[in-house]
């Protein structure tokens, strides 16, 4: 009996949503999906079956069992091995399973495997390189000790302006308007929305900061202008440890473009390929490929 072809499985688990592709031994597309939120660290279980629902939708367009695929995992809270084991103690469902930090394979990606760094701007920000087969990360801390320019820091700044404007302490704009319109405009009504609210809630206050922004809010300037500097020094870091050449991703790298600093900006070049591809390249090394 012909044995069957490779099928590598490549899944981008970012804390805002989970990208999958599926790729055949040669290299062809067969299917992509996408899922929602994927960061283990925040919580592991709703992680775990927003990648398998996520998997389950492209294996079904590309009419393969995950069973037969060989999977590389680039998830957001995976900082050591100790965290992938975690995950592996799961039992996958997968022929094989890979796992990384998503800026590890974002940067594999990126670079195909070779020298390089990245600079992420999402709803999280991390800096990530591999310099003479050495890693070095900047950031990446998470909501609670970092993420020092992303989307949810933004946002958080964001909101407690709101609060001081809630208070008389500062002028309202239109940014702090909409963000009282959508967490509430009274200290009860805000209050109760901060207790329950997740990186991913602050961060869909990004968006309307980099507007505010363009169009002169006083409050969205200055949070724009700190989170550039925030990243623009995560790229810094980057280069003082022997980086050459830098790619800037993340939903909100094109909206920092225009303000990140000079020095950064002249060291990027474009991604060779994404972060689904990069895990996919971590599943076909696994695989001995």
């Amino acid at each position: 009996m012909a044995k069957s072809p490779a099928l590598f499985l490549g899944v981008d688990g970012g804390g805002s949503k989970c990208r999958v592709r599926i790729r055949n031994r040669e290299g062809q597309l067969l299917a992509e999906a996408v899922g929602g939120p994927a960061n283990i660290y925040q919580d592991m279980n709703a992680a775990l079956r927003t990648i398998l629902e996520t998997s389950e939708e492209a294996a079904g367009k590309a009419g393969v069992a995950l069973k037969e695929l060989n999977a590389g995992l680039g998830l957001a809270g995976v900082v050591t091995s100790v965290d992938g084991d975690k995950v592996l103690r799961n039992k996958l469902p997968f022929a094989s399973s890979a796992i990384d930090n998503d800026a590890a394979v974002a940067c594999m990606g990126a670079f195909n495997g070779g020298d390089g760094g990245i600079v992420i701007a999402g709803t999280g920000s991390i800096g990530f390189a591999t310099v003479g087969g050495q890693r070095h990360i900047v950031g990446g801390w998470g909501f609670a000790l970092g993420d020092h320019g992303s989307g949810a820091w933004a946002g958080h700044h964001a909101a407690r302006r709101a609060a001081l404007v809630i208070d008389g302490m500062m002028q309202p704009t239109p940014l702090i308007e909409k963000v009282m319109e959508l967490a509430g405009k009274t200290r009860q009504e805000l209050s109760y929305w901060s207790e329950n609210a997740t990186p991913r809630d602050f961060a869909q206050f990004a968006p309307a900061v980099f507007e505010g922004a363009v169009t002169g809010d006083v409050h969205a300037m200055f949070i724009v202008v700190e989170g550039a500097a925030a990243i623009s020094n995560l790229g810094r870091a980057l280069l003082a440890r022997g980086v050459r050449e830098l790619c800037f991703m993340g939903g909100l790298s094109q909206a920092y473009l225009p303000f990140i600093a000079a020095d950064m900006r002249n060291a990027l070049v474009t991604p060779k390929a994404d972060a689904m591809d990069g895990a996919i390249l971590l599943a076909r090394k696994a695989a001995g490929l």
